[in-house]
């Protein structure tokens, strides 16, 4: 009889684990706090103005080490593309260079009459498909003018006219909406240890920098604000950018246990390379600033947590008292959900009007919208249409270039290499090693012809919990162990399994953390990968999935090696697909596992930064900063002299990977084994099981 389903179960029927498949983000978060607790005791011993420009300090170092470096201000070469002119203002379609080559399409809005250089607003908008086109948007910026200021607004990148993904036959992107090409560019900017936030920052600091060139713009009365996505741009950039005086970022700021406790992360510019573990939360972008005006809005049922909004204004209170300039810090409420309202604009327009030095009636009034057509700047309606140019893709395909020089470099003093390779992987990835061994409950056992399966949960670790099915021959003998690692859970492999224990295995099928019993909701392929928060996550706190599941396979290691019944000098493991990335770091770290057999494995994360397209089911086995230092074919090298299997290696999009792209990736590996031949494999499999050859 094949093994069941009901045997595979094991968390099933248990109360402390009815919500196993988010254990994963739950252990992630817990890491959080204990790091934002941290910080928050550090914050509460600062009391004077002094101690707080040092911390100011530290956290201009901190976010210019996590987000920079930034490149070089090029000329912008602005070109007006368009004037239209309406009743009190005048409109300019502008294109300018935030890099060479990368444009940015927006538009400027001069009041009439203007007899002296203006306030400015800086106008970030949120994730919206159509840029600042909506009427929201021009609700915003058209009353502002009303009120005397000049507009700048532009199209963040991928929104209207800057999608980086643009499909000319469908008219849309190939990725999916603004957030899905936001954190798909973004896994790969991690990958080379960078924030894809520095792109969308530099954006707004280089319309600043046109800003200044203008002759209706008086330079020191610059005020930003932005709504949600708008609101995250309109943080950042005043943040870096001394410049900006006033600032109100909308629907946006909360704290970040809040964010972890309700909605979890957001798309990829929302969360910096290790920030929480370097002590950033939202309230550090905003004491930054002290004591210069800022207006927190916030909206009372907005999935950004109000009460995070109100614990983080409660913080830097703190640091505008010392600086004796408390009345410069406000916000404002309104009881509705996501979205802009007329009582905090109102208290918006006041805000500016009061510290830029420009009064008048705050009253939202009524405007005469712009059409699409009015307000569509390139020919086509799309940059990469009419002028081309680049991308966020390929900027960071360049820096990444030079990364992989290094590391090609590097490999020429192949024994050095791997073992700074060891150290590398450990720190990049945030892996912890097990410092004892881990508990197990025994959770029953089935009987089969000739083997038995038994059900365990080991102790994972922090509170994650290891669901385990151990199927081992009824023999009384020792057996040499197998671990078997499937990212669709345990049961996805119950026919192999069953074939190695009558061969005389003890086959270990444990769920790793995020996988099976413990994941399911993450197994998907989509537009917007449910493993994105996950991971984001885990880049905020230093870490990685993929560490603490090469953690848990030590810890199956060390249970297996705890019986009487299986040969703990024998142990071997195979993983499949989106696994293989957490067996290769965990055989790295721990020499009891004797031998790999990687099944459809990923080639190399350089296959995934340096072609535009890639998997977004791949997530999980990646690990940000990895290519500052190492890629998967240095692990690979790293086992020799181990015996190595890899069957039919697959490229970024999980497709199995051609000859050349083998021999340009692998080359180290080869080198690794150069006089131990007989100890790879490197295989396609067509027409056969992969039994077969995992038993060759």
């Amino acid at each position: 009889m094949a093994i069941t389903q009901e045997e595979f179960s094991v968390l099933s029927g248990w109360k402390q684990w009815t919500d196993a498949q988010n254990m994963l983000y739950h252990h992630i978060s817990e890491q959080a706090f204990q790091l934002l607790k941290d910080r928050r005791k550090k914050i509460a011993t600062l009391k004077t103005e002094g101690q707080w420009i040092k911390r100011q300090q530290e956290v201009k170092k901190i976010l210019m080490d996590i987000v920079g470096p930034f490149p070089e201000k090029n000329p912008l070469n602005p070109k007006i593309m368009g004037i239209i002119k309406k009743n009190g203002y005048r409109l300019e379609k502008i294109i300018y260079e935030s890099r060479p080559d990368f444009y940015v399409t927006a538009c400027l809005f001069i009041p009439d009459g203007l007899t002296s250089k203006a306030p400015v607003i800086l106008n970030p908008i949120g994730h919206s498909d159509d840029g600042f086109r909506g009427q929201l948007y021009q609700t915003v910026i058209l009353n502002f003018v009303k009120k005397g200021f000049v507009v700048l607004t532009y199209d963040p990148i991928s929104q209207g006219e800057r999608l980086q993904y643009f499909d000319p036959e469908k008219g849309r992107s190939r990725i999916g909406w603004s957030t899905c090409e936001h954190s798909y560019m973004g896994t790969q900017c991690f990958l080379s240890g960078n924030s894809f936030a520095r792109y969308r920052l530099w954006d707004g600091i280089r319309a600043i920098d046109y800003l200044a060139i203008r002759d209706e713009v008086d330079i020191n009365r610059i005020g930003v604000n932005g709504i949600s996505g708008g609101g995250t741009l309109t943080t950042y950039i005043s943040a870096f950018d001394d410049r900006v005086y006033a600032s109100a970022p909308e629907c946006y700021i909360t704290g970040f246990r809040r964010l972890l406790e309700s909605i979890g992360p957001q798309d990829a510019e929302q969360n910096l390379y290790h920030g929480i573990a370097n002590s950033i939360d939202h309230a550090d972008l905003l004491e930054i600033r002290a004591p210069k005006p800022i207006l927190i809005m916030s909206t009372t049922r907005d999935f950004f947590s109000i009460q995070g909004a109100r614990e983080t204004y409660e913080e830097v209170k703190n640091a505008y008292r010392a600086f004796g300039k408390e009345e410069n810090l406000s916000m404002t409420e309104d009881d509705a959900p996501h979205d802009s309202t007329r009582k905090n604009r109102e208290a918006m327009y006041a805000f500016f009007q009061k510290h830029l030095n420009n009064q008048g009636n705050f009253f939202d009034e009524e405007v005469e919208f712009l059409t699409a057509e009015e307000l569509k700047i390139t020919e086509t309606g799309q940059i990469s249409t009419s002028l081309g140019g680049k991308t966020v893709f390929d900027f960071n395909s360049a820096e990444t270039k030079k990364l992989i020089d290094n590391l090609e470099d590097l490999r020429k003093n192949l024994f050095n290499h791997l073992q700074n390779v060891k150290c590398s992987a450990k720190k990049l990835s945030g892996y912890i090693h097990p410092d004892r061994a881990s508990k197990s409950v025994f959770m029953g056992r089935y009987q089969h012809e000739g083997y038995s399966i038994e059900r365990y949960v080991i102790e994972g670790e922090g509170k994650c919990a290891i669901p385990l099915v151990l199927a081992i021959p009824n023999d009384g003998k020792k057996h040499p162990a197998m671990i078997y690692i499937h990212p669709n859970g345990k049961s996805s492999g119950s026919e192999e399994i069953e074939l190695l224990a009558k061969k005389g295995f003890a086959v270990a099928v444990p769920d790793l953390t995020g996988f099976g019993e413990t994941g399911g909701l993450y197994t998907e392929e989509s537009a917007y990968s449910p493993w994105y928060g996950v991971w984001f996550g885990s880049i905020q706190i230093a870490r990685s999935i993929l560490a603490i599941q090469a953690g848990d396979i030590v810890r199956v290691v060390r249970f297996l090696e705890s019986r009487d019944d299986v040969d703990y000098s024998d142990i071997s493991a195979i993983a499949y697909k989106e696994a293989c990335p957490a067996l290769l770091h965990s055989a790295v770290f721990e020499d009891a596992i004797k031998n790999v057999t990687l099944i459809e494995p990923l080639i190399s994360y350089r296959s995934v930064v340096m072609n535009r397209y890639y998997r977004t089911s791949l997530i999980p086995a990646m690990v940000a900063g990895a290519l500052t230092a190492y890629d998967l074919p240095d692990l690979m090298a790293c086992l020799a002299p181990r015996k190595l299997k890899m069957i039919n290696i697959t490229d970024q999009n999980k497709e199995k990977a051609n000859h050349e792209l083998i021999e340009k990736e692998l080359g180290i590996v080869r080198s690794a084994y150069a006089n131990l031949l007989d100890n790879l494999l490197i295989e396609d499999c067509e027409g056969k099981s992969y039994i077969e050859k995992i038993l060759v």
